[in-house]
């Protein structure tokens, strides 16, 4: 069956990374995207053009000529969505920007992808992706630095690229729903800056009134081991299986003895690294593979940290799809990443190879003579519009971060979201406080007659089912997809998790560290030393974003025709997704990427240097563009590990600011200080006041910080909402709604419905 995104037609401006990336979303889940090139092609030559301009039609037009802009307005005039990702005021020089284009097809829906927003003061800025990492404090400092000037930690993964397509994937998807139910197109920015706040997410979170603990606080098992053939696997207690994999591997006495009692270890240092220690030597007793085989069987959290080589030829990669093999017309046979949002109605898929550069010209010129993006019939209201989601509700029964960002998402874009929590989950305001606002909340016991009285009930008032849990869980649980869509068939029911719900690992657990070793991220950032974790969630988060994409794709569908179905996100999908810069492999490949805790960029044009007063993350285009910069004239001969040595020893000799002002002008050419304290970051006055950083009185915590949303719609914008209600808030409240408001104390008395239980700082 068709993709869900059938009939669309997509113009793909985008250059790099972000704009080629999110045409590339729209295009796997059956968008027909025209991508236009620059005379000569993609400005970047990598061999991941073959991911992210796979199966779009081919046209090369120069934008600086007239014939150029005139086919481009009647490409613009027969599209329902347009995407660019040059910087502020580029596509409105060219007469091509959105006011003048939704002025024309009032249906159009147009992205912008700037690195920096369009009133942001560094709008002007070449927005090289580690500029924006470096402003978005991406780089963790290297141990012995101060928190807010140590030698900054690159990591290779374009984080703020791919995670502005995602949302703007999400946004393209919301909007198109909003077109269908009110007639009009709107106009979307997405900055690459404003979308890394969605990857920090709970680190952005401060309860004013006194600290959260760190993540990861305390003594724990949850760590990377070397093992006896010398690679490493990630361990993770945070499913409570730890006493069963203990048992299998033969010392299930830590355990019962107390060995691994918190509060015991947190009072007792020396018992705490000989637990430690302990834990190294038995890991050393086995090879890896075979570890990460036992902890699995026992029902435990394992994987080994393999290289995204090896990944890419993983049986578990390839039977569910998450690495596909597509014959490019360049590389021939390759393998890449597969879809990353799944809908059974409506499958995605590959939609084939790239087409070599303006192969298509003649078949898309054609295609723009016929405008299809005809006005509305009727007068439309100027102005903002009811949000995408209004009268959309949403059950969300996930815990920990992926499941319940899609549920956030889904609020944020307008939908009435009741987060049904267990009793036993403990009620601190970590995670809680980012994933959980502008939802409601009820607890239930679904364990209990009560409990599942009451969740049928809320099914039958909901539009869409969000939950995390592993393969079959659900079903052991009693509301399954085949279970609630026997009583509801219209529902959209989305599945969250680790691996996926195909292929030989599917009904494996799974946190966000373990979809980091399965898949390379790990491997490539530790390099040769101990696997490393990225200083983000970011598959976790990245997974809801994905989940909402799957969810607002589907509504979209039933919108037009009435069914519901069952839609999944996976970590493993989206680990892929974030590496597809690396992700390909091919006859010749040369695995050669930036690698390691020692690197500060990917070479002498884009890496970190430290001037006089602090560091800051340098990006150009070539040695030719910088050597214009004053203070660096005559480095034009110099190349590799001599260009480096030089840059590193000149740019020393003068502070941030003096750097800053000489590259003003040169084009191409950019510096930014290297942002490394989360909190400076969300008390920047302009993140504040572009709703990047929310401060509100919370009920019980006083004055919270979260992020909010990144994504600008003209006519349908998201909303931060309300702070994350304490557990159970709602929940006499929402019992009136489904016509329990008489049997409220009952039911409360009973156990299986609780009301609310207060929050705690932890």
């Amino acid at each position: 069956m068709a993709g869900a995104l059938a009939g669309i037609r997509v113009i793909d401006f985008g250059q790099y990374i972000a704009g080629p990336l999110a045409a590339q979303l729209l295009g796997d889940q059956g968008a027909e995207v025209i991508r236009v090139d620059p005379p000569g092609g993609p400005r970047w030559d990598t061999p991941a053009n073959a991911t992210w301009n796979r199966g779009k039609r081919s046209i090369v037009l120069d934008l600086k000529t007239d014939d150029g802009r005139g086919a481009a307005r009647a490409l613009i005039a027969s599209a329902d969505v347009v995407v660019e990702n040059f910087r502020a005021g580029v596509m409105d020089r060219l007469g091509l920007g959105a006011a003048a284009m939704v002025a024309a097809n009032p249906r159009l829906i147009y992205c912008s992808m700037p690195g920096f927003a369009s009133d942001d003061p560094r709008a002007g800025f070449p927005a090289w992706e580690g500029i924006v990492g470096a402003a978005a404090g991406m780089y963790r400092a290297a141990r012995g630095g101060t928190p807010t000037n140590g030698r900054p930690i690159y990591s290779a993964i374009p984080l703020a690229s791919s995670y502005a397509a995602i949302q703007t994937a999400v946004a393209v998807a919301m909007a198109l729903g909003v077109r269908e139910r009110d007639g009009v197109g709107q106009v979307i920015q997405v900055p690459l800056f404003d979308a890394m706040f969605g990857a920090i997410g709970y680190d952005g979170l401060r309860v004013h009134a006194g600290d959260l603990p760190p993540m990861g606080a305390g003594v724990s098992l949850t760590t990377q081991f070397e093992c006896s053939d010398g690679r490493w696997i990630m361990f993770h207690t945070g499913n409570g299986k730890t006493q069963e994999v203990l048992d299998a591997a033969g010392v299930g006495n830590w355990v019962r003895d107390g060995l691994l009692d918190r509060d015991r270890l947190a009072k007792n240092p020396e018992a705490a690294r000989e637990m430690i220690e302990k834990a190294r030597v038995l890991f050393k007793t086995r090879p890896a593979a075979e570890w990460e085989a036992l902890v699995n069987a026992a029902g435990g959290e394992c994987a080994v940290c393999r290289p995204s080589a090896e990944w890419l030829t993983h049986e578990h990669a390839i039977g569910s799809a998450t690495i596909v093999e597509v014959d490019d017309p360049i590389l021939g046979k390759t393998k890449m990443p597969g879809v990353s949002a799944r809908l059974t109605l409506t499958p995605g898929a590959v939609p084939g190879p790239r087409h070599r550069l303006d192969a298509d010209r003649a078949e898309v010129m054609a295609l723009a003579t016929a405008a299809r993006g005809a006005a509305p019939t009727a007068a439309t209201p100027e102005g903002l519009l009811r949000s995408a989601l209004d009268g959309v509700r949403v059950l969300d029964l996930c815990i920990v971060l992926a499941g319940p960002t899609c549920g956030r998402t889904l609020g944020e874009y307008g939908a009435d979201v009741i987060k049904i929590e267990a009793p036993t989950r403990p009620p601190g305001f970590a995670f809680h406080g980012d994933v959980n606002r502008g939802k409601r909340s009820i607890v239930l016991d679904l364990k209990t007659p009560e409990g599942q009285e009451v969740l049928w009930k809320l099914i039958d008032t909901a539009d869409v089912v969000v939950q995390n849990f592993r393969k079959d869980v659900a079903q052991k649980l009693g509301f399954s997809y085949e279970q609630v869509k026997a009583k509801r068939p219209d529902i959209v029911y989305a599945s969250l998790n680790t691996y996926g719900h195909v292929g030989p690992y599917a009904g494996r657990a799974g946190h966000e560290q373990i979809a980091q070793a399965a898949t390379g991220m790990q491997e490539r950032f530790g390099g040769k030393g101990q696997p490393q974790l990225q200083k983000y969630a970011v598959n976790d988060y990245g997974t809801g974003f994905l989940g909402a994409y799957s969810v607002a794709l589907a509504l979209l569908h039933k919108r037009k025709t009435g069914h519901g179905q069952h839609v999944d996100a996976a970590l493993a999908y989206t680990a892929t997704l974030l590496q597809g810069q690396f992700m390909q492999d091919y006859a010749g490949k040369t695995w050669d990427e930036p690698r390691g805790q020692d690197i500060v960029g990917s070479g002498p044009l884009h890496r970190a240097y430290e001037a006089i007063d602090i560091w800051m993350f340098l990006a150009a285009p070539t040695v030719g563009a910088l050597a214009k910069v004053e203070g660096l004239s005559g480095i034009e001969s110099l190349s590799g590990a001599a260009l480096e040595a030089e840059l590193e020893k000149r740019i020393a000799m003068a502070p941030l600011a003096t750097w800053q002002k000489r590259v003003a002008g040169i084009p191409g050419v950019a510096v930014h200080r290297v942002v490394q304290g989360t909190r400076e970051l969300m008390d920047h006055p302009w993140v504040r006041e572009h709703g990047l950083s929310v401060a509100r009185e919370h009920d019980d915590m006083g004055v919270v910080t979260t992020i909010g949303p990144a994504a600008r719609l003209s006519r349908t914008p998201p909303r931060a909402g309300v702070p994350a209600p304490a557990l159970g808030r709602q929940t006499r409240e929402i019992l009136a709604e489904v016509g329990l408001a008489d049997r409220a104390d009952a039911l409360i008395a009973s156990g299986g419905v609780r009301d609310s239980m207060g929050m705690a700082m932890r």
